[in-house]
């Protein structure tokens, strides 16, 4: 029964919770008791909650109880990745010189699901300061993948995505860069929706104007994204990216209804060079099949001119370099080796390189916006393989069907880090698993500020295979 809970969603979670039928103390035991039993296996948390939880679980119980207006989370368990400020609760951003630091207010997204009633259970694993693809750091070791122990989870919310992966918790806030909510969202079998540039507020973001890093969901379903994003979506006066934004009705547009008929779908395997595995091109025609039996037109663009990884590495690198050069400094003994060789790399792009960088994300922008313009959306793979070994090393090479290449970031997520630059809102949905039993994911991209007609059509697809039948053991 405990074990029946935690994989529960939370849009039926809160069903049953409303009716009475399931106390909120009742699950966030379940929970907890499965992130206890699964922490020494899977290394997803660098803080659980425990008692606090509980706490907060009883009280949610007896506002039920009492008869008091729930919130849309009310005593749902979540996960917040350990990059995300929670007031009151150590955030280290995966990194051994914060190992204590207890931030004095939540993030903008966690204060908001915190009013809506959800239940914080734990802070997830993130390499340091959420700086790569894969999820290690001094701080905690590795976290490993849902399905495989010899697998990488992916990163860098590879704690979020392995929770709700394995039945932690049915709700997690990550947080996406270049792609880190949806590479170990399509390592792990999940949704993760990096959404529209100032639907969800970014209270961290130190350059708010020219931020390309996102606050987002990570959950088992659709429906349950649809629920976050209702939570967390919504001005604040600290990002003005998300001033004057109106929040649409997501839980309703993101129901599965309708079909996909007068819907264009632009789609492409890869760019040019680099290449994709059997298993997932395989899957990826399949997945268009399934786009088709919904009523959708196909057509494929070029993905010549998208191979874009210099760009975005430009510009965030130089970030990296002004936020933490004094910190490599006077901690360099106690930073990985990875870390700090993306540091270094940073010392090589001059200002006249980055504003070069930042002319080339217009022009990219306006390039994404010409397909959006003759398609409704855009669909792509979201990694080129399923999850690398558990030891992978960044700088080291990756295979794709017994082949080698030199570079993991171009070649294994070359789709993701694009629509970090134009804002486009993109999301990672599971679409079938590799002869290695790892699941596979598609990338799907919606026209600018459309992420609830993004979810819909993503609900559909969801509903269009019975994937969410099979979960890790």
């Amino acid at each position: 029964m405990s074990e029946d809970l935690c994989f529960l969603s939370a849009a039926e979670l809160r069903a049953r919770i409303g009716r009475k039928e399931l106390s909120p103390v009742e699950v966030t035991r379940a929970v907890l008791a499965r992130a206890e039993g699964l922490q020494p296996k899977l290394n997803c948390f660098i803080t659980l909650c425990g008692d606090e939880a509980l706490a907060q679980a009883r009280e949610a119980e007896r506002q039920v109880m009492a008869g008091e207006p729930p919130g849309l989370l009310h005593g749902i368990p979540v996960t917040i990745k350990d990059i995300v400020n929670t007031k009151g609760v150590k955030t280290t951003f995966g990194a051994v010189p914060y190992r204590d630091n207890v931030p004095g207010e939540d993030a903008v997204a966690v204060a908001r699901l915190r009013a809506h009633g959800a239940i914080l259970i734990g802070k997830t694993t993130t390499p340091e300061f959420g700086s790569k693809c894969l999820t290690d750091s001094p701080l905690f070791g590795r976290t490993r993948n849902a399905w495989s122990a010899e697998r990488s989870s992916g990163g860098s919310s590879g704690g979020a995505a392995v929770a709700v992966a394995s039945g932690i918790a049915p709700l997690a806030i990550a947080t996406d860069g270049g792609g880190s909510t949806r590479i170990p969202a399509a390592c792990n079998g999940v949704v993760g929706l990096k959404q529209s540039n100032g639907v969800i507020p970014h209270s961290q973001a130190q350059d708010a104007f020219g931020n390309q890093t996102y606050v987002t969901p990570t959950t088992r379903t659709v429906s349950d994204t649809a629920l976050m994003m209702q939570v967390m979506a919504g001005e604040d006066a600290c990002d003005p990216w998300s001033i004057g934004i109106p929040a649409p009705d997501f839980i309703d547009t993101a129901a599965s209804r309708g079909d996909l008929r007068g819907q264009k779908v632009m789609y492409c395997l890869s760019p040019p060079g680099r290449p994709v595995s059997a298993d997932v091109a395989s899957a990826f025609k399949a997945s268009l099949e399934r786009l088709a039996g919904l009523g959708a037109e196909l057509e494929e663009f070029s993905g010549e001119g998208f191979d874009i990884e210099p760009i975005w590495r430009a510009i965030n690198h130089t970030v990296w370099r002004t936020r933490f050069s004094k910190l490599a400094a006077d901690h360099k003994d106690e930073l990985s080796e990875a870390f700090l060789k993306q540091l270094a790399l940073a010392t090589k792009v001059s200002g006249v390189d980055y504003q070069e960088a930042m002319f080339a994300r217009t022009a990219l922008f306006r390039r994404v916006q010409s397909l959006l313009a003759r398609g409704h959306l855009l669909a792509m793979p979201t990694l080129t393989r399923t999850a690398l070994p558990i030891d992978q090393d960044l700088f080291g090479t990756i295979e794709i069907d017994g082949r080698s290449f030199d570079s993991v970031r171009p070649h294994w997520f070359p789709w993701t880090m694009l629509f970090n630059m134009t804002g486009h809102p993109a999301i990672s949905l599971p679409c079938g698993f590799g002869r290695d039993g790892l699941p596979i994911g598609l990338q799907l991209v919606g026209r600018f500020r459309g992420d609830a007609e993004l979810l819909r059509v993503s609900a559909l697809f969801e509903a269009s295979h019975d994937l969410l039948s099979r979960w890790p053991g």
